[in-house]
């Protein structure tokens, strides 16, 4: 292990409002609305784990807007995107058993209203780790804004870490996305993406040849595999492991598990030299995350743990309540 200055972490992409519809035994529907977006999400839960990151992307001034900017900073993150008076993306959430579908509405909202220079006059001159993913790369002139800037801060020896979190329904143009991700796969420190990434990135491979296809086509130094009940993979150099969950469980929902897994392995690679950590680290590291996204799930939301938390749930197990 090595010690290093409190890194600075920049976070890019989208800030939303998920409208989660659920229908209740006589049939009737209840909507509720929940702070999100997958990048947000992942700022959050670092802020949570006692980090300080800035949050870069452009925020409405609308009424979610302010529900955004102020949960982010109660929590401990750093606001320090531009705001607009274009709408908050909205994500109307239905629920089958605790897993989300998603109708997206998002032309000309708040979070889409970046250029490469409004990013790079917002993104600060000392940021040690950028993290970009989800809808930021599904297409539009902002997705090749957040291309560019995450290639250049690739370039100046950022960490730079993604996680496709890919929406099909959001993607009009599958070829053009798939060339995209290959793009930022070579300039990609940390990669994190779920099993059903990888199945729509590879349509026509299982899962084993498509990791070894995605490992070969990336200069990612951490790769993980997120696979729902199954728990997780992890890959590093010729170093691979793989952790289950920790125990069946009743799932609430698993809306921002992967996001919390992300920012909880992000945090846990911040005191390591990627390039020297042992197997025993991965596990501690993959463990942990797991740990995060589990706790995660027996809320209803994205309501990623506290470093605390997830040490408890690591000692004693989860939390009454998970059967």
């Amino acid at each position: 292990m090595s010690t290093h200055a409190k890194p600075l972490i920049a976070i890019g992409g989208e800030n939303l409002i998920d409208t989660v519809q659920t229908v209740g035994p006589d049939g009737s529907v209840t909507s509720t609305h929940k702070l999100g977006g997958s990048p947000f999400n992942v700022a959050l839960a670092l802020a949570r784990q006692g980090q300080r990151p800035r949050y870069i992307t452009p925020i409405s001034t609308d009424a979610f807007g302010q529900r955004l900017a102020a949960h982010l900073t109660e929590n401990g993150g750093v606001v320090a995107g531009t705001r607009n008076d274009a709408p908050t993306t909205q994500a109307i959430v239905s629920l089958d058993r605790g897993i989300p579908t998603y109708d997206f509405q998002r032309d000309d909202t708040a979070e889409r209203r970046v250029t490469l220079n409004s990013i790079r006059s917002t993104l600060p001159e000392a940021t040690s780790h950028f993290h970009v993913g989800s809808l930021a790369f599904v297409g539009g002139a902002d997705a090749q804004a957040w291309e560019r800037s995450f290639v250049e801060a690739y370039e100046r020896g950022c960490v730079t870490s993604l996680d496709p979190n890919v929406r099909e329904m959001l993607i009009d143009d599958p070829r053009a996305y798939r060339a995209r991700f290959a793009r930022l796969l070579v300039a990609t420190t940390v990669l994190k993406l779920s099993d059903e990434d990888l199945k729509w990135l590879f349509p026509d491979l299982d899962q084993r040849p498509a990791m070894e296809t995605l490992l070969s086509m990336t200069n990612a130094r951490v790769v993980a595999l997120t696979k729902g009940r199954d728990g997780a993979e992890i890959w590093a150099g010729t170093t691979h492991c793989s952790v289950p969950n920790p125990q069946r469980f009743d799932i609430v929902d698993s809306i921002g598990a992967g996001d919390t897994f992300m920012a909880t392995l992000l945090a846990g690679l911040i005191p390591f030299s990627i390039d020297s950590m042992s197997r025993d680290d991965l596990t501690d590291i993959l463990q942990r995350s797991i740990h995060a996204a589990c706790l995660n799930c027996l809320k209803e939301g994205c309501d990623p743990p506290t470093s605390k938390a997830i040490d408890d749930a690591l000692i004693h197990g989860l939390p009454k309540g998970a059967a």
